[in-house]
């Protein structure tokens, strides 16, 4: 598809144009799409996890770290596989995909002006192939942050857009997953189809001590899509892309929540908790666990920007993925998730099991003492021992070896600490990341177990979309994919408000009003810093 930009299941419905690009060993997505941009930052990350020293402490600061090797130039042979519509033959090989990465350059703009100059030399030289695909690198030797860089192209602010804080500068689709494709859709997520993901035309990457700017031509003369189609429309964003630098302030300024509901009201919450326990202590119930979410319907004034809160979010938690994916004309879909789906480097697969939920304590003394009873909690323990158990199960099923360590420690975060486990495995092959996805997706953690059963009673209890919460976000490609799971997350559009949606799993002992407690707490990060004095 080209030029590169977004596809999602909507699109599938009125083009045929969706295309599998078998990159290396990675499957890239595109299809034939106005422009979309994305910002990369590997500041907020899993590339490495540093692992907790356990003769010391069971309580775990979670920290993320990256490691980069600068790319200088990539061949590969492709091939194609098509979604079923009518199009190319799927056995007929993209032709050439290469990566060329530019020396260093001290500026935004200087990035600018080799990227163009670079273009210019290839319309001039065009590649005798008829379908590849080719990457620009451009290096740059200060840190800026993406989400700055962003900020800047507000001209952009009509098209695709997509916040992902990811590593590894190789052809990637970054995107979301709808939490259940089963289920009715609303008229909010409608845009985002049941899956929305897109390949950037133009994208900033932010590493530690650098940045990257980064374009990517495609082409495919039997899609009617020439080298120099591609070239004139690349050569066109490019014009528009500003090197201004818009430092983004990190808090919320003097917003007033106007109004607030939440959708259900606490009587319905505790009705649909109370008769999901009732289920769940049934003698002989299959259902061990299942997770309910609430969406908090806001409206702000002034309106909220997403990425302005976004920004926020990093400063709430920097040691968590935040996100933003936005399809033309849409609502922006945020977020600032601590939990990670799945991180596979060809072999190597590494998840998280992550459940039970404390606040932080005011001082070290109280933070300790509710950490431990959190880790020494025994419905805490069944909750979370759930969640792992059957994660270890799902890759015992794709790996040829499993290790979980730890078993069990405190994971904290700025305002929360949970119960964290980590998993690695050897992969008996380099599986394709849809079979992962659809075998971890959902986890207990944010469905329930057994799956099935806890699926059926969340569409017979919850009275909204969940759309893309709680369902996977991230990207795949270059041998590579990283998800995590889209929780702590809101629906954001200007003139509209926001939904925040937050939820909690539900088990034996639970109690609907300490649960929904859980809820305010785990929203709370979205709407600390607003005035609630002007609620009407």
């Amino acid at each position: 598809g080209f030029p590169p930009a977004t596809w999602n299941s909507s699109t599938l419905l009125r083009t045929p144009i969706l295309t599998i690009i078998n990159l290396a060993h990675c499957k890239t997505l595109l299809n034939h799409f106005p422009l979309a941009m994305a910002v990369i930052s590997t500041r907020h990350c899993i590339a490495h996890f540093m692992e907790p020293d356990l003769t010391k402490s069971n309580i775990l600061d979670a920290t993320r770290s990256t490691v980069y090797t600068p790319t200088q130039r990539y061949n590969h042979f492709c091939s194609l596989s098509m979604n079923g519509c009518q199009s190319r033959d799927p056995r007929t090989p993209v032709v050439m995909t290469e990566t060329r990465t530019f020396p260093f350059v001290s500026t935004p703009a200087m990035a600018m002006e080799r990227l163009n100059s670079a273009v210019t030399e290839l319309g001039f030289d065009p590649p005798v192939v008829g379908s590849g695909i080719i990457r620009l690198e451009v290096p740059i030797e200060q840190q800026i942050e993406a989400i700055d860089w962003l900020h800047g192209q507000q001209h952009f602010q009509h098209l695709p857009r997509c916040d992902v804080y990811i590593t590894c500068p190789l052809i990637r689709a970054y995107g979301a997953i709808r939490f259940d494709a089963l289920a009715n859709m609303s008229s909010e997520w409608e845009a985002f189809g049941s899956f929305f993901f897109m390949i950037p035309q133009v994208e900033f990457n932010e590493f530690e001590g650098s940045s990257m700017l980064v374009t990517t031509i495609a082409w495919d003369e039997s899609l009617s899509w020439t080298f120099g189609k591609a070239v004139d429309a690349l050569q066109t964003t490019l014009s528009q892309v500003s090197s201004s630098i818009v430092k983004l302030r990190k808090e919320v300024p003097n917003t007033s929540i106007l109004s607030s509901n939440n959708v259900p009201s606490k009587k319905l919450w505790d009705f649909g908790v109370n008769r999901a326990l009732k289920i769940i202590n049934k003698n002989n119930s299959p259902l061990i666990k299942v997770v309910l979410a609430r969406s908090s319907i806001i409206r702000t004034s002034p309106d909220i920007d997403p990425l302005t809160w976004l920004a926020t979010l990093q400063v709430e938690s920097e040691n968590a993925y935040q996100f933003c994916l936005q399809p033309p004309d849409a609502p922006s879909f945020i977020g600032n998730t601590p939990e990670q789906l799945f991180h596979r480097n060809r072999f190597d697969i590494y998840s998280e099991a992550m459940a039970g939920t404390r606040a932080r304590g005011d001082s070290k003394a109280l933070d300790l003492q509710i950490a431990l009873d959190l880790l020494y909690s025994t419905k805490d323990d069944k909750e979370f021992s759930i969640v792992r158990e059957c994660i270890r199960s799902k890759l015992e099923a794709v790996c040829t070896t499993i290790l979980v360590e730890p078993e069990k420690t405190i994971r904290k975060l700025s305002r929360v600490q949970h119960l964290y486990a980590r998993l690695r495995g050897r992969l008996r092959s380099e599986d394709d990341e849809f079979d992962i996805l659809s075998s971890l997706h959902p986890t207990p953690a944010v469905c329930g177990f057994p799956t099935e059963e806890a699926r059926v009673l969340i569409a017979e209890t919850e009275n909204f979309d969940r759309g893309m919460y709680a369902g996977p976000v991230g990207w795949f490609g270059g041998g590579e994919s990283e998800f995590a799971v889209g929780i702590r997350s809101a629906l954001v559009q200007k003139g509209i408000g926001a939904l925040i949606y937050a939820g909690t799993g539900i088990v034996e002992g639970s109690n609907s009003s300490q649960e929904w407690d859980e809820l305010e707490l785990k929203t709370s990060q979205f709407t600390k810093l607003m005035n609630w004095s002007a609620l009407s």
